[in-house]
């Protein structure tokens, strides 16, 4: 979840999207936790993906990644409980891939049949946490490519003691062609990703017409997207995806319009704040700087 104006490293990514094989092992141990963030520093230079034979793909991203290490706190929270909380799945060449042939079995990874929600770009996973700790019959998987805040959700999932949350590290945006059953999700959040501001750097934007037909694909009938930004013009370009998807209803159109709107002052589009989503200290930076909070619900058809 991102704020500002500048890439936010840990948002996920825009990029391309990609045997059945088991729900994966979980990460362990303090060379996992350090390690990773390393790893990942390596991942986005130069937005090269490295192919099995050995040539570099170029592809476009909407995550820097730095090398920076979790909190020693939730370092140690990632050694203790990664094995449990954490799904490792099969990756490919690089440590953020998903094998195409890998599908998240939910009854398997929590041992029961349950509605299924996921977040992309979980953050430090306040919301998350706190939808779980609200809704104990609902299972919950945090999708998040900074392994620091990977290693807070972890934290927070065991200080709490839920039992209701996985957390997986993968590009999102790319594992979501392949990971999910069709129909067999209930929700998808995507909850200030980085608005990539500048007209040049747009093609980065996470929220676009290929991840939308990957998360409809996902989603059941009725399944809800939510989205969320405080960015104006990235709060237009959201609900100009989901009104432009043949999957997908709008069904707060002509709702909360604004002036400015380029679809004009009457489209409107948006959707009362989600009233289950906790304010972070991402959003109170938007609001400390005047910048209007706006909501988008998509619902699959």
């Amino acid at each position: 979840m991102s704020t500002g104006s500048s890439p936010d490293r840990r948002a996920t990514t825009d990029a391309v999207s990609g045997g059945r094989v088991p729900a994966g092992a979980p990460r362990k141990g303090a060379a996992a936790a350090t390690g990773a963030a390393v790893e990942h520093t390596g991942v986005s230079r130069g937005d090269a993906e490295r192919l099995p034979d050995g040539r570099l793909k170029r592809v476009t991203r909407s995550y820097v990644i730095r090398g920076e290490r979790p909190d020693p706190r939730h370092a140690q929270a990632w050694d203790k409980h990664a094995d449990r909380l954490v799904v490792e799945p099969p990756r490919t060449t690089e440590p953020l891939s998903v094998d195409p042939g890998f599908r998240f079995d939910a009854a398997a990874v929590f041992g029961r049949t349950a509605p299924l929600v996921v977040e992309i770009g979980a953050g430090s996973g306040d919301a998350v946490a706190a939808h779980a700790l609200a809704h104990p019959e609902v299972d919950h998987l945090a999708i998040e490519v900074w392994h620091p805040g990977a290693a807070q959700i972890v934290s927070q999932l065991a200080h709490h003691g839920l039992e209701n949350v996985r957390v997986i590290e993968v590009d999102a945006a790319r594992a979501f062609a392949t990971m999910f059953e069709p129909g067999s999700l209930a929700e998808v959040w995507t909850f200030f990703p980085d608005p990539w501001p500048k007209a040049k750097h747009h093609k980065r934007r996470l929220v676009s017409t290929a991840l939308a037909q990957d998360v409809a694909r996902a989603l059941r009938p009725g399944g809800v997207w939510r989205l969320a930004t405080d960015w104006a013009d990235y709060a237009w370009w959201m609900r100009d995806v989901i009104e432009a998807s043949e999957h997908f209803d709008s069904p707060h159109a002509g709702e909360r319009a604004h002036p400015e709107d380029p679809a004009g002052p009457g489209h409107g589009g948006f959707a009362p704040r989600f009233a289950e989503r906790p304010v972070t200290r991402f959003e109170r930076k938007g609001l400390g700087v005047d910048r209007e909070v706006r909501d988008v619900i998509g619902v699959r058809r």
